[in-house]
């Protein structure tokens, strides 16, 4: 299947961007596999013609929005987020209307519409550093993950008005889990990002976006490591460190098997699908896709 994928690719000149929470056979088999913020560069930087997105729908649509002249495509158009969608963009008007002195921090986990509406765009790898850009005397929205900005908030001192939304996978771990597995496990490291609630935060070792979580397995030189985010992501870990241990954490219901169910609907068999009729296009209205370039851009001078 990865000689027809590449064949295809050639024919099109497609290339293949891919999430760190895709299942493991679409990471090895994608051109780049990144975090948010990572993705969203190469998806800016490309020379393809078309992109072909294994991630979930505010993904693409940021790949469109960035290459408004490229044919942006996902394997599967219900790949949504949760997050996203506790962010309706009607309401969020509403909500920035209601604070028209604040300065609007979108999260980059949300849809094209409340990019729109919003100043600058941040990811978890740089969230503190776009509000550390902001001028102190301004005040803060802060949308959609509550947990993310509860804990940028502790990072930088800074008081933000927080969107209440959250991730359906990194909301449901469970402490009792946690503490279970450190008592069991001594000499594990525990690595959480920063989506997680607080209880599970203030008993990791290292809080960091995706790409610092694998970059801090990749510098120590600890053995073992339980990991509070998306599993998806210990493939990666992994294959650049085959001797060290990783531990998924459990969700509250007892299941170490806490997979994006959004993320994991893109299917090798989807991407041959859509690869060959080019279906699955991210369409924008371009008044929207222009009003959402202008706080990516402003994030992408920041970093």
């Amino acid at each position: 299947m990865f000689d027809t994928i590449n064949k295809l690719k050639e024919k099109h000149n497609a290339i293949i961007l891919a999430h760190y929470y895709q299942e493991p056979e679409i990471q090895d088999l994608a051109d780049f596999v990144g975090d948010s913020l990572e993705l969203s560069r190469k998806a800016a930087a490309t020379n393809a013609d078309v992109i072909l997105f294994c991630g979930v729908h505010f993904m693409a649509e940021t790949a469109k929005i960035v290459n408004p002249e490229k044919k942006v495509i996902i394997p599967d158009m219900d790949a949504g987020c949760s997050l996203a969608d506790s962010a309706p963009p009607e309401l969020f008007k509403e909500w920035v209307n209601q604070h028209k002195d604040h300065v609007v921090v979108s999260y980059i986990n949300c849809s094209a519409e409340v990019k729109a509406l919003s100043d600058i765009i941040c990811t978890s790898a740089n969230a503190k550093k776009v509000i550390e850009s902001i001028p102190k005397e301004k005040k803060i929205l802060f949308a959609p993950d509550r947990f993310l900005g509860k804990y940028i908030m502790k990072e930088t001192g800074r008081e933000m008005v927080l969107w209440d939304g959250s991730c359906q996978v990194h909301e449901i771990f469970s402490e009792r889990a946690l503490v279970h597995l450190k008592a069991k496990h001594p000499k594990a490291k525990v690595l959480a990002h920063p989506e997680c609630e607080e209880n599970i935060l203030m008993h990791a070792d290292f809080i960091g976006s995706t790409s610092a979580l694998i970059k801090n397995v990749n510098e120590t030189s600890d053995q073992k490591y339980i990991i509070a985010t998306e599993p998806g992501v210990i493939h990666q870990m992994q294959k650049k460190n085959p001797t060290k241990e990783f531990l998924p954490l459990p969700s509250n219901d007892g299941c170490a098997c806490n997979k994006c169910p959004h993320m994991r609907l893109n299917t090798l068999e989807k991407i041959v699908e859509t690869l060959t009729s080019l279906a699955n296009e991210i369409i924008l209205d371009e008044n929207t896709r222009k009003k959402a370039l202008k706080p990516l851009n402003r994030m992408l001078r920041i970093v």
